[in-house]
């Protein structure tokens, strides 16, 4: 039986046993394609869209600048005018007259507008809700755009102002206290659910609102000796109470507690980077409360799967993750035979969570398994790497209060190592050991680093860049990282039982992320049953389970996130059968064409590497995994 000691120091492929003393920039140039790496590092292709899309993403970035409050009117009239416009713009292209590269982007700029149009319509409805908990915003939305227009500013006025948006703030204390007091709500009703996110966004909102408010203010203190004679001390007193009511709200009708030591930072404007912060703000070990989300429902599902490209159902993908549940048991069991725990493949787990380097040693097992992968992928030639993607990659430690929302790897140029600091509970320290295994460390490193994320990433600023004015999907984001899961698997790169059912631990991970964000947002589940999934069924710690549904929900990704790993993986694996299993492609040729065409929908790479012939009414119909009944 592999002993701890074995498991880690087992001999390893030459190239990485190297790369424990050869200097990185000497090894970016040892592997078989470098030569042809140093080759292939210009974008070539041409596209008649592509000064449109240059153009609009300049415009776009513009307006978004200037109109920098997103849940404002002003800036969804503005916005939903300028998309409106490209629209039109877009439908005077003669598209039978494009190329082929063309004829891609013409079908995701379509796309891209359509779907910011339709979640601009949906927020709005939100925002409706989360309104009536900030009725002093109108005001502040309104000093806001008066000082972009450069209006004349009277001081008594602005001090008078101030003192409405202060009394509002009291006012509309009062007015819930007396209905928190009033009304013993059931915390497990939709009802209840519905409402506390819509409070938790007016939080989110009420912070913005405060850097609006501080800005205004600072655009005229000091320079204009009448405005600040008058509104100084106002606006100090206005700002300490919407302080103090943004905290009323947090705390006690939305139940959050900040964490201790947790850093009040003010918001950034970047929405997704407010939402992970204010996650980590209010995160405590081993409690799940803090966790809110918004389920958007079964329609806004299906929109948001539209424009994916996946011609599936919610509950047809749901049936997908439960298939692959079965063959992920299977595999768990023959796994666990090999390990002398016949079918009881949990024990086998249990194991596999119990072997892990000590602390302080993660960073330099994680540093192995690069170089183990980097091997692995120059001896199946399966992709080509820039040497400067071998050069440049670097680490970072993840702090212990950001563990709380990212309890695992994180990647792309700078791999994240989750593993305990000197400040963490006994408890803490031996569940985040667990959950970072050696085993689970194996199967993911690569996954964030190359060939996964920081390959990707480095690719997709020199090929196709201007698709990145799209987004993004993460179906190809991470789809690309969960994809080469399944090829190493296949490959043999998890050699040991025990790799196997790292591997295999992780699979299960995306089967349960599908099932548990898919049904949250349909409206079905509770955050506390997405945990309760991933403890039972997928085997997660209790800690890394909140962690994980925490920064699943927590606002900073979108609602088709989760499920897109494994289904993005699929769509590549089934594209990879198709052209390299086919002998149509090599391996190496696959895989730098996927990279060349950036991060866009899979089923328009299909598209682009099978020549076919694109309408303008194209519709996602490639069902990638067959048919499936729900």
């Amino acid at each position: 039986m592999t002993t701890r000691r074995d498991f880690l120091f087992r001999s390893v492929p030459s190239a990485a046993a190297l790369s424990l003393t050869a200097p990185r920039f000497a090894l970016a140039s040892a592997g078989k394609n470098a030569a042809t790496a140093a080759n292939v590092d210009l974008d070539t292709s041409s596209s008649e869209l592509r000064p449109y899309i240059e153009r609009f993403s300049a415009d776009q970035e513009l307006l978004r600048r200037y109109y920098s409050i997103p849940f404002a009117k002003q800036t969804r009239e503005r916005m939903q005018k300028f998309y409106g416009e490209w629209q039109s713009r877009l439908d005077e292209v003669h598209f039978d007259g494009l190329s082929k590269d063309a004829r891609v982007d013409y079908l995701l700029f379509r796309n891209y507008l359509e779907r910011q149009l339709a979640h601009m319509e949906e927020d709005a409805q939100f925002q409706a809700e989360a309104s009536a908990y900030t009725p002093f915003a109108d005001v502040i939305i309104a000093l806001f755009f008066a000082q972009r227009e450069v209006e004349p500013v009277d001081g008594k006025e602005s001090a008078a102002t101030l003192a409405r948006i202060e009394q509002a703030c009291k006012d509309k204390q009062k007015e819930l206290e007396a209905s928190l007091n009033a009304n013993k709500e059931d915390t497990k009703s939709i009802a209840y659910q519905r409402r506390r996110e819509a409070v938790n966004r007016a939080v989110e909102n009420l912070g913005a609102l405060r850097r609006v408010l501080h800005s205004w203010f600072a655009f005229y203190d000091g320079y204009d000796p009448m405005f600040t004679w008058w509104a100084e001390e106002q606006y100090k007193t206005a700002d300490a109470a919407l302080d103090s009511y943004g905290k009323f709200l947090s705390e006690k009708v939305v139940g959050l507690r900040p964490a201790p030591g947790a850093k009040n930072l003010p918001p950034s404007g970047e929405g997704d980077e407010d939402a992970y912060q204010q996650s980590m703000a209010s995160a405590h070990p081993g409690d799940s409360s803090d966790i809110i989300g918004h389920a958007i429902g079964r329609d806004a599902l299906i929109r948001e799967l539209n424009f994916a490209m996946i011609p599936y159902t919610p509950e047809e993908l749901i049936a997908i993750a439960e298939k692959e549940f079965a063959w992920n048991d299977n595999e768990m069991i023959m796994a666990s035979r090999e390990m002398g725990f016949g079918d009881d493949w949990k024990k086998a787990r249990e194991k596999v969570k119990n072997t892990y380097v000590e602390p302080g040693k993660q960073k330099e097992l994680a540093r192995k398994y690069i170089f183990e992968a980097l091997d692995f992928l120059d001896k199946h030639d399966l992709v080509t790497i820039p040497p400067l993607a071998r050069e440049t990659w670097r680490m970072t430690m993840i702090p212990a209060q950001q563990q709380l929302v990212s309890p695992f790897f994180l990647g792309g140029e700078v791999l994240q190592v989750s593993y305990p600091t000197n400040t963490m509970s006994y408890e803490q320290r031996i569940t985040t050991m667990r959950a970072n295994n050696m085993a689970m460390s194996h199967a993911t490193v690569f996954h964030e680093m190359l060939p996964g994320h920081e390959l990707q990433g480095f690719m997709e600023e020199r090929f196709h860049a201007y698709r990145q004015a799209f987004g993004g999907t993460p179906f190809l984001i991470e789809g690309w990282a969960l994809y080469w899961e399944m090829l190493m698997w296949d490959l043999g790169f998890d050699r040991t039982p025990e790799e196997r059912v790292g591997a295999l631990a992780w699979r299960r991970h995306r089967c349960g992320r599908i099932i548990f964000s898919l049904n949250f947002h349909l409206g079905k589940w509770t955050p506390q049953q997405c945990i309760d999934l991933l403890v039972d069924r997928v085997g997660f710690e209790k800690q890394a389970a909140i962690g994980e549904v925490r920064r699943s929900l927590g606002g900073a990704y979108g609602p088709l996130y989760q499920a897109a790993y494994l289904l993005g993986g699929m769509q590549i694996y089934a594209l990879h059968k198709e052209l390299v299993g086919s002998g149509r492609m090599t391996n190496r040729q696959f895989h730098d064409a996927v990279l060349r065409e950036n991060s866009i929908p899979i089923e328009m790479i299909r598209a682009a590497l099978t020549n076919q012939k694109l309408t303008k009414d194209f519709h996602t119909q490639w069902k990638f995994y067959g048919d499936v009944k729900a």
